[in-house]
């Protein structure tokens, strides 16, 4: 049971608020951002997703840039709430197509009509786009996605020119194309998010991925339709069987376990490696899978540490793209955290032929 919803910009500018029981005091958007923003408990300079300030349960998800919140007096579940949170951004983005704060503040009454059949007096009803669908009658207002940035993180690794445009998946679930035709579409995103550590000699200590298969479906009449996976698929220890699939084979995949999305059919999945599902409207994750075998990075980084002085020290930083010249890397950032005591920072950057971009 949550008391208040809202959303903020970076700002602290309040787009969207929504008081659902009035046990909450009006102001706790303006004291959420001041504490947020100023933020130095723990020994931390970033606030943690939820904390208790004056007998009031914060919860906060960041989402493109934007701070979705809940409040609450009670003793509420922090993973229930910050998945509630995810969720109702995942239903906006749904129905307005493209989530950022100029399509918030031109579709503001689909998105509190949204916010009362999601949220009655605190408590959830539903999160589902498609339930939703008899209940919203409101036209989403569409925002030229042109002016968004055109690459996603699923994007960051890509061949030529070979992409959808940047609209193909920005629609409304509720849009229709002019002359009111529906195209049936449906697209598949496998997004992935790699942690590797590097000794100082360039060695991998430890790796991992994270990966999730996103699909997002604008198919009318619920048909079903099958998912099939590699068949050296192999799940360590997620209690499948695995029918003799070995992790010794070559260019096998090995999962150390992963779980799938509750329209998902696993009936053959353990034979062919083979999911069968009636996809729902909107975005939803097909399935969330986690991997730590041995893998080759897409990039490996050399350090080098030399004492200039007392006071002074010296860090060259190497990076290597390992990937084929045909493939370029897009929005590629580099962060090296520094002590705290740190007076003074330079850097020179020097780049081989063919790179692209800016320092």
């Amino acid at each position: 049971m949550i008391s208040q919803f809202f959303v903020l910009s970076q700002r602290g500018d309040n787009i969207v608020f929504r008081d659902y029981r009035g046990d909450v005091q009006k102001g706790s958007a303006e004291i959420f951002f001041r504490k947020v923003k100023f933020w130095k408990e723990d020994g931390k300079e970033e606030a943690p997703p939820v904390f208790n300030m004056d007998g009031v349960n914060y919860f906060h998800v960041k989402v493109v840039g934007l701070l979705f919140v809940a409040t609450t007096r009670i003793n509420l579940s922090p993973s229930l709430a910050l998945e509630l949170l995810q969720r109702i951004a995942r239903v906006i983005k749904d129905y307005l197509g493209v989530l950022n704060e100029e399509s918030l503040r031109k579709n503001f009454v689909l998105v509190y009509e949204l916010l009362d059949e999601v949220i009655d007096f605190g408590y959830v009803q539903t999160t589902s786009t498609e339930v939703l669908k008899s209940y919203i009658f409101n036209e989403p207002i569409v925002v030229d996605a042109a002016r968004m940035p055109p690459l996603g993180p699923a994007a960051l690794f890509m061949q030529g020119n070979k992409r959808m445009p940047g609209t193909a998946v920005t629609k409304s679930v509720v849009a229709h194309e002019p002359g009111g035709r529906k195209r049936e579409e449906i697209f598949v995103d496998i997004i992935e998010k790699i942690s590797v550590t590097f000794s100082s000699s360039g060695y991998v200590l430890t790796s991992e991925i994270d990966g999730t298969i996103q699909m997002k479906s604008y198919l009318t009449g619920n048909p079903e339709i099958r998912l099939a996976l590699n068949d050296d698929l192999h799940i360590a220890r997620s209690g499948v069987p695995n029918y003799g699939y070995s992790s010794s084979g070559a260019g096998a995949v090995v999962l150390d376990d992963c779980n799938f999305h509750e329209s998902v059919h696993m009936d053959s999945f353990d034979v062919d490696r083979t999911l069968s599902l009636v996809p729902p409207d909107g975005e939803f994750p097909v399935m969330n899978y986690r991997i730590t075998q041995e893998f080759k990075p897409p990039f490996t980084i050399n350090t080098l540490i030399e004492e200039a002085g007392s006071l002074k020290a010296e860090v060259i930083l190497k990076i290597r793209a390992e990937f084929p010249s045909s493939v370029t890397a897009n929005t590629i950032l580099v962060e090296m955290p520094l002590p705290t005591y740190t007076t003074r920072c330079g850097s020179v950057q020097h780049f081989l032929p063919g790179y692209i971009g800016h320092p």
